[in-house]
């Protein structure tokens, strides 16, 4: 099938399979006599796979790792469960990051509204205060 087709039952834009190919993500398509990209039905598989993990927060170097190991008939679950597992401690941080940060945010608009009226020259009382 050609990259638009392709493209379309997977989801993505025919410039993201062209970056997974040249990232090596996606083994280089075969070429029509007058040279369009003919995919074969594995690679629709592999998108598939390749957005299945990044809907789980895997980057795609982590991707790639895993289609290595996999291409090299091991299978990659512990690899995948140490990845997954590293990826929740990082989300689990910026959670908590994101958290106090909506606290402080929520705090700032309390002191504006509080505020009295800024001063000629002041650029913001309450920030210039923090």
């Amino acid at each position: 099938m050609r990259i638009g087709e392709l493209a379309k039952q997977v989801g993505v834009t025919p410039d993201t399979i062209r970056y997974y190919e040249r990232e090596g993500l996606l083994p280089p398509a075969e070429r029509t006599p007058s040279g369009y990209r003919d995919y074969g039905p594995e690679v629709l598989d592999d998108l598939r796979f390749i957005k299945k993990a990044q809907a789980l927060g895997l980057k795609l170097s982590d991707v790639r790792e895993v289609l290595e190991i996999s291409a090299g008939g091991r299978p990659p679950c512990e690899h995948v469960r140490a990845t997954v597992s590293a990826r929740l401690v990082d989300t689990e941080k910026r959670l908590r990051e994101l958290r106090a940060l909506r606290a402080t945010l929520r705090e700032t608009l309390e002191r504006l509204d509080r505020a009295p009226a800024p001063k000629a020259g002041c650029r913001c009382a309450v920030i210039e205060s923090t």
